[in-house]
């Protein structure tokens, strides 16, 4: 399962999408660098989905799994990932570029191998169907050459923060209501949760006219979900910056559903313990 795992001796709960199983059957964990934060991060490969990984914990609670109760109240759950956002830092390296230089033309494999993260090369036919919308590429032979190329790479982050804004605008009126350059920077803020810096979401940032410390300062409000072995998955649970008097009453609502969990999960733990003691 790849060695974020080793070490880990409980049964966890992962709820991930089902596109299938690999031809043998099963699905595979990569470890992988963040394209954020560089860190070493795990993430779900099956059927040639790619899925990063977030970690929520229900405090006193419980999930039903199957017939078991899972008692500490943490799972994790799979979302499907664009794998360009994770291929980006590794091939922004590969080409080199210094200055005005557009860089070096690469094979895919030369790109693909890291040192330190062989899941890389595990993603080599992923990365040979994705990576033309980013890059050039030229054959030599039979040997095909990749170089990253900043127009692209903007065409296809546009795209992003396009597909962003309409899905905000759709979420509630609240959000519907927001006016055209909040939603903007909500959704540049959004894809700066995957984006280094620079030269990417400067390059975004720029292209908007927008203040990049503005659109870093805006994804601070984000409640990013770390999972409990020392990674961030680089995923969020994207919460709307709100004025006052609506923080004050989704804080009511949040702890009104906390204490009906809390509540619901002993109810249950009292109904396993009785049927246990009868059993008895």
């Amino acid at each position: 399962m790849g060695s974020w795992w080793e070490g880990i001796d409980e049964s966890r709960l992962l709820i991930a999408p089902d596109p299938g199983v690999n031809e043998d059957g099963s699905a595979c964990f990569l470890s992988l660098r963040h394209p954020k934060s560089g860190l070493r991060t795990p993430y779900l490969l099956c059927n040639g989905l790619l899925q990063e990984l977030h970690w929520f914990k229900q405090p006193s609670g419980s999930w039903f799994w199957g017939d078991y109760v899972s008692e500490d109240g943490s799972l994790y759950i799979a979302t499907p990932i664009d794998p360009i956002f994770i291929m980006l830092p590794i091939f922004e390296d590969a080409r080199m570029k210094k200055w005005d230089d557009p860089g070096k033309f690469r094979q895919l494999g030369e790109i693909l191998f890291i040192n330190d993260c062989s899941g890389y090369q595990r993603l080599f036919s992923m990365a040979e169907d994705c990576m033309e919308v980013v890059c050039e590429s030229k054959e030599i032979g039979s040997t095909k050459f990749f170089r990253l190329d900043d127009t692209k790479v903007l065409a296809w982050l546009l795209y992003k923060v396009s597909k962003l804004k309409q899905t905000l605008s759709a979420l509630d009126q609240n959000y519907a209501a927001r006016e055209e350059k909040d939603t903007l920077v909500d959704a540049v803020s959004i894809l700066g949760e995957y984006l280094k810096d620079d030269p990417w979401l400067k390059l975004l940032c720029n292209h908007f006219k927008l203040d990049s410390l503005e659109a870093k300062t805006k994804a601070s409000d984000f409640e990013i979900c770390p999972t409990d072995i020392g990674h961030s998955v680089g995923s969020s649970n994207f919460s709307q910056g709100k004025n006052t008097s609506e923080k004050k009453a989704e804080r009511n609502v949040k702890q009104a559903k906390k204490a009906m969990v809390e509540t619901e999960s002993r109810n249950i733990k009292e109904m396993f313990t009785r049927a246990s003691r009868r059993r008895n």
